[in-house]
């Protein structure tokens, strides 16, 4: 049965977090991010003094583990442009629909929303028109595309609304994005992956510490507020993911010399315990999962988990409770907080071993 029932238990991963934590920008290097160490048995900070970074994963991980990393790859899926009419228009694609040319999206505009509104969008030297074809109460609206450019030739990197800088900045089109990004398909990035650098990459394979991947399209329900019927249903909103069956093979092997499967990001974990088939298996497949993982549902497969520090109330923030709990994951954040840890997408990350 699931741990979260009614509002009010889900109410209880709320906290207050001071708006100068929310990290507007990336660090000049990427594995310069701060890395809280926590103890999984007991939800507690590792060295509370010590100030670990990113670059010391190599001397912090064992030889024989095994890093899991989602390589899914951030689309250009925001545009901008102007209603037929006049007036801004703002648009966030969050997948092609049946139909040619034609995409689910979330709109912004002045002004109501209507079927058969027209719009026009441009970036990167191209123009495409585009119209409402069909509003969706629970998940945006249905745009037809009218040209021969695809949306993502104009988009944007789709930074999340908390980075309130204005338009993104030239470095975000590679900082919002892993360096080992290569199957296109997300509109959010992974985060915790933001971190690595191929130098990382290479002092861990020569620490022994191995690697392998996953995919999972990072879609808007990862960061949206949780509904009471996703509650009632104990699930969440579908994401696409593939588990390749060498994966597979690579965890079977982690385990068997008694190494750790290390999952970087939540959107790993998720991967992992949806083809869970037990202690030291996996299932090799794709498709969509809708698994919520809480207290009430720990992980079977995922020894340890690198991320980031989420929102409050957030389907995360439960994901890496299920781990530890919440009352000491709620205390591992108050000490991050009272000690300046950078919060979100551009922050900073923490390592549950």
């Amino acid at each position: 049965m699931s741990a979260l029932q009614t509002p009010e238990d889900w109410a209880q991963y709320t906290f207050e977090l001071p708006e100068e934590l929310i990290a507007q920008k990336p660090l000049a290097e990427r594995d310069d991010a701060r890395l809280m160490r926590v103890d999984r048995r007991d939800g507690s900070v590792v060295d509370p003094e010590h100030r670990s970074a990113v670059r010391d994963l190599p001397q912090l991980l064992r030889e024989g583990d095994l890093l899991v990393m989602n390589r899914t790859r951030v689309l250009r899926a925001r545009l901008r442009g102007r209603k037929v009419t006049g007036g801004t228009a703002e648009a966030l694609i969050l997948r092609p629909e049946g139909g040619a040319q034609c995409y689910r999206a979330l709109v912004r505009t002045n002004g109501r929303l209507r079927k058969g509104l027209e719009l026009i969008f441009e970036g990167r030297g191209h123009t495409l028109e585009a119209c409402i074809v069909a509003i969706h109460p629970e998940e945006g609206v249905t745009l037809r595309m009218e040209g021969t450019v695809s949306p993502y030739d104009l988009g944007e990197a789709p930074l999340p609304p908390y980075i309130r800088r204005g338009a993104p900045k030239p470095e975000d089109e590679d900082r919002y994005q892993t360096v080992y990004a290569s199957a296109p398909g997300a509109v959010a990035a992974p985060t915790a992956g933001l971190h690595f650098t191929q130098d990382l990459l290479t002092r861990l394979e020569r620490a022994g510490i191995s690697r392998t991947d996953v995919v999972l399209h990072v879609g808007l329900g990862t960061f949206q507020p949780l509904r009471p019927e996703d509650l009632a249903r104990d699930r969440l909103h579908q994401e696409w993911f593939e588990l390749p069956e060498s994966t597979a093979t690579a965890i079977e092997r982690t385990w068997a010399v008694g190494g750790r499967v290390i999952a970087v990001g939540t959107t790993s974990t998720r991967v992992l315990e949806t083809q869970a088939l037990g202690r030291g298996r996996v299932q090799p497949g794709q498709g969509n999962t809708d698994l919520f993982l809480h207290p009430g549902r720990p992980p079977q497969v995922v020894d340890g988990l690198m991320t980031n520090f989420h929102l409050p109330g957030s389907s995360l923030l439960m994901l890496v409770a299920s781990l530890i709990g919440r009352d000491p994951l709620l205390a591992v954040y108050r000490h991050a907080i009272e000690s300046g840890y950078r919060f979100y997408s551009y922050g900073d990350a923490m390592l549950i071993l």
